[in-house]
């Protein structure tokens, strides 16, 4: 499952399937924030303030508005929120940061009978025959579907996942409609030019929209994995899945944020597995689940196994971008850092016009990471004593608009993955042989 499992009980609200209910969603979402904006303004004037468009627009309660929109319409747009909070929180006014997490904690579920509608039309109207219980309330809820645990008549306990309706179908337009937000939100500057990301964006959600597909990136995961008792991977149920449902063995494991309060070695060897795996699926396997939300791991406390659940987001890694992180790797290994910020803008994970702009500041920044990686002993990314340093210095980066630079799609979404196993591994507090393994990984590949 691709978002947070643990969603209160009775959140029962229908999921709008058809494109005029879903537009006619983002519409009364623009008329409560413009609403909001006009009552927020007359209050501040007659205060005797001069506030700014977007002052009026990141109010708290406007804020509330997004959120509970994305989160009633799911899909596309719930999804694009959630990713956004994830991935670009530093750069958002706090407002728009902090309500735009909830929705990483925050799913609906379908109404019992539109779940039995999504499963008429996909199993048939028998389809309760098939099983021999199928637990009615969901045990996870996300922004593409919502999970059931079914028992088959074998005795085979089975992890369901239901498409909610209309998500497939409204891909494009969720995508464009919150892509507007940004833009009416001042969030982005109008230089840069959204279009590639957002076509590469419409693709990777209409994959991940595609459970026939998912299925089969599921079995090739597990075959790839297949022998290594550090990984579980369930088994793919092939004849109960389809476009909209997607049926595996039911996995049992503990949310991966539960090791917090595991022992070091355990949450070490957690980590180490998990970091490999990246570096393989990067120099090795050619191709990536790209989506680093916690949810989409647990952890078996009996073996120490790691628990992988969610492949609609695996995506190919083409030679160029494995060769950009090679020769990112090489040269902190090497510990050039002139050769670490020339390769960074070589290869777009900088702005040249930013490098340029900042090159100072950016000298600071590759320093103090350089330094963190190259203390003796396993990487501590519970150490966070240099991320202090790192956010200072990109302030000026990051207040400097004009600069801002899209890196390439393929990049973005690596680079995605990175990260969020970075962020996974600081709230674990976990050490790891990083300089070892990717080492082992890039150079050895």
């Amino acid at each position: 499952m691709n978002d947070d499992s643990d969603t209160p009980p009775h959140r029962h609200r229908a999921v709008p399937s058809g494109r005029l209910a879903r537009l006619g969603g983002f519409g009364r979402l623009a008329g409560g924030v413009a609403g909001g904006m006009l009552a927020e303004g007359a209050r501040r004037l007659a205060a005797g303030e001069r506030p700014s468009m977007g002052d009026l627009l990141l109010t708290p309660a406007n804020a509330t508005r997004v959120a509970d929109r994305l989160s009633h319409l799911r899909g596309a747009a719930m999804k694009l929120g959630q990713m956004i909070s994830m991935d670009a929180g530093d750069m958002l006014p706090p407002e728009l940061s902090t309500i735009l997490a909830r929705l990483r904690n925050q799913a609906y579920r379908m109404p019992p009978a539109q779940l039995d509608r999504v499963l008429r039309q996909e199993w048939g109207a028998d389809w309760r025959r098939r099983f021999r219980h199928f637990e009615a309330s969901p045990i996870a809820a996300a922004s593409i579907g919502q999970v059931h645990r079914a028992t088959l008549p074998d005795g085979r306990v089975l992890a369901i996942k239901v498409q909610y309706p209309g998500v497939a179908d409204s891909i494009d337009a969720d995508v464009d409609n919150v892509a507007t937000l940004l833009r009416v939100s001042g969030v982005l500057p109008p230089s840069i030019d959204l279009t590639p990301l957002l076509a590469e964006a419409k693709t990777q959600l209409r994959d991940e929209a595609d459970y026939v597909r998912e299925g089969a990136q599921l079995r090739a995961y597990r075959e790839r994995l297949a022998g290594d008792p550090r990984y579980v991977v369930p088994e793919l149920v092939e004849e109960l899945t389809t476009a909209r449902v997607l049926a595996m063995t039911f996995v049992e494991g503990r949310a991966v944020e539960t090791l917090a309060d595991a022992p070091q070695d355990t949450r070490d060897a957690v980590m180490t597995a998990l970091v490999t795996l990246v570096l393989r699926e990067l120099f090795e396997f050619g191709v990536m689940q790209t989506d680093p939300n916690f949810a989409n791991y647990r952890w078996q406390p009996e073996t120490g196994a790691l628990v992988l659940l969610d492949f609609g987001a695996v995506r190919d890694v083409p030679a160029d971008t494995a060769a950009a992180y090679r020769r990112l790797i090489e040269a902190g290994l090497a510990r050039d850092t002139d050769r670490i910020r020339d390769v960074a803008v070589e290869t777009g994970f900088v702005g040249a016009a930013a490098a340029g702009a900042h090159r100072a500041a950016l000298d600071r920044i590759i320093a103090a990471i350089d330094v963190a990686l190259n203390r003796p002993g396993p990487f501590d990314f519970g150490d966070r004593a240099f991320v202090p340093v790192v956010r200072e210095e990109a302030k000026a980066m990051i207040a400097d608009r004009a600069t801002w630079h899209v890196p390439h799609v393929e990049t973005l979404f690596v680079q995605r993955k990175v990260s969020g196993t970075a962020l996974l591994a600081a709230r674990l507090k976990a050490r790891v042989e990083v300089r070892g393994l990717a080492a082992a990984a890039a150079i050895g590949a």
